[in-house]
This record gives structure tokens, sequence and C-alpha cells, in this order.
């Protein structure tokens, strides 16, 4: 009896879907199986992610999240500082990088050059796990409709049912 309710339910859910989206999708079939056998629908899609990722990714985001940091703007903004002042007063103009500092512009480019590329890999990375998190919402936020709906409907009949008895 349950199983022939459900595959009702499925059917007249399947109409409403296909009524309003027109062909249902993958992931719309996907909630629609999820109903049927009562599966919940979240998963933890982040730890998956994390799991799935290669050492160069892993190494990448730790880049990006130091290198987006306070702490390495100001550790940074020190070690120029002292580069400046070592080269400039202590070594009186003469040190191993005189005034025009090139070493320092060569290794604030070479930073750059390669820090970019890293930062853009992470943020990669980022937006693929933003669009699971959105996929994953909008198939939850599907079947809370359904559900909505199908409670809605029951409720009309229950309320249709009792107008008539009186």
């Amino acid at each position: 009896m349950e199983t022939s309710l459900n595959n009702q339910k499925i059917k007249h859910l399947e109409t409403l879907l296909q009524k309003d989206l027109g062909r249902l999708s993958d992931e719309e079939m996907k909630i629609l199986v999820s109903m049927s056998i009562s599966r919940i629908l979240v998963d933890n899609s982040v730890d998956d992610a994390r799991q799935k990722t290669t050492f160069g990714e892993r190494v990448a985001d730790k880049i990006a999240e130091f290198g987006g940091s306070w702490t390495f703007i100001i550790s940074f903004g020190l070690f120029i500082a002292v580069w400046i002042c070592v080269n400039v007063w202590l070594l009186l103009n003469k040190g191993f990088d005189p005034y025009p500092f090139i070493l320092l512009n060569l290794i604030l480019s070479c930073l750059a050059a390669l820090q970019a590329p890293v930062i853009m890999m992470s943020q990669n990375r980022q937006e693929q796990k933003d669009r699971e998190r959105a996929k994953s919402d909008y198939e939850i936020n599907l079947r809370a409709e359904l559900e909505i709906r199908l409670l809605h409907e029951k409720l009309d009949y229950v309320i249709h049912k009792l107008e008539t008895k009186k």
C-alpha cells in the first residue's frame, strides 16, 4: 500500500514539475527518486571536495590563504622596511642592493608572478565548491517546495471533505 502511494505521489510530483519546468533535468529526477525512497539529499560535499584535492591544490589553498591575510601584508611590509633600512643606513647605501633597490624590485616581481596564478587556482577551486553548494541548495529547496505543495494539496483535500460533510 505504501509503495503504491509513494509511486502515485512521485507521479503527481513529476507531473507538477513537468508542468512548471517543462523537461525534467537529472537534478529534478534525482530529487524525485530520493523522495520515493525517503532518502536525505544533504551530503557533506565540502568534506568530499577536501578529500579529493591534490597536493598542489592544497598548497595553492594554503598559499592563497596566507597571501591574502594581514599577517602576510604586515610581515612583508616589515621585510621591505628592514631591507631598505639595512641597505641605506647600516651599509651606507653601498650594500648588496643600493638605493634604486633593483634586487628588491626583482624579488617583488617574482613574488607577484608566482602568487597571482596560485591565487587564481585557489579562486577557481572556491568557485567549484560554490557551484556544488548552489546545486545542493537548489535540490534541497526544490524538494522542500514539492513537499510543501503536497501538504497544501492534502490540507485542501481534508478541508474539502470536511466542507462536503456539513
